[in-house]
């Protein structure tokens, strides 16, 4: 597997969010985990990438009274064992998050959020070179190159927050809720724009709550139901199965 999660559980305190998840993926494939809220869908993500090891860390510094938070399970990726590697450091190797909601630096302009995306690049030319990619894929930033990224819409946001992942050549691109309250018409115009990545070559773990539309684009499938994976195959399969997309999908 290119990406191996085995038996991650995560709490906050006694709160448990993750209990017992185990999902794998493929170089080339393109894969989603599917969920209703608070199914532990952005932990799972977070966790993979490095980030609740850092919000520990953070809340330890802080001395905050809350949580302490229990991280437990095995994280594989292009056969390494990353378990103890700094999200930083998970970056580098190619291990991208996309977030939910985008989070541009709404100060800065879209091409300066965009260049921040490629500061692990040292070659000035293959920046450029990437850049160019980006703006090939999405038009619309290079014509809002300039404008400051606070003033931007919905989609274009989520546009730039893609764009910005790509610009560290990712290995792999984990993409958090990108249709998360966007019009129909730019939610279709985001995901074939992902479609676009995926074909390019870049293994895709994808997010999403519109099982619909997922069901169209990947490979497999996972759902997640209160931190535990209650179903993994391929689209076909899901289809199929009438209990699970009634009980936790709403199909």
């Amino acid at each position: 597997m290119f990406l191996e999660v085995k038996d991650i559980t995560v709490a906050y305190d006694t709160a448990l969010v993750l209990d017992g998840v185990s999902l794998g993926i493929n170089e080339g494939e393109f894969v989603s985990i599917i969920g209703a809220n608070g199914a532990g869908k952005t932990t799972l993500l977070r966790t993979i990438c490095g980030l609740m090891d850092w919000e520990k860390e953070l809340m330890r510094g802080m001395r905050k009274e809350v949580s302490n938070i229990v991280i437990e399970g095995d994280i594989f990726f292009d056969g390494e064992k990353i378990n103890k590697i700094a999200a930083a450091k998970r970056a580098e190797k190619g291990l991208i998050l996309c977030p939910e909601g985008g989070r541009p630096f709404r100060e800065l302009t879209v091409l300066d959020n965009l260049k921040t995306g490629a500061f692990l690049i040292k070659e000035k030319q293959k920046v450029q070179q990437i850049l160019e990619e980006v703006y090939k894929l999405f038009p619309i930033l290079r014509e809002r190159e300039k404008q400051v990224s606070g003033t931007l819409s919905g989609g274009e946001r989520t546009m730039l927050a893609i764009g910005r992942s790509l610009m560290s050549n990712p290995k792999i691109l984990l993409i958090d809720e990108p249709s998360l309250g966007l019009a129909p018409r730019i939610k279709e115009e985001v995901f074939g724009r992902i479609e676009e990545i995926y074909q390019a070559g870049v293994t895709v773990l994808l997010v999403e709550q519109d099982a619909n539309r997922v069901l169209s684009l990947c490979s497999r499938n996972y759902v997640l139901s209160q931190g535990r994976v209650v179903f993994e195959g391929t689209s076909d399969k899901l289809r199929g199965e009438e209990k699970i997309r009634k009980m936790y999908l709403g199909l």
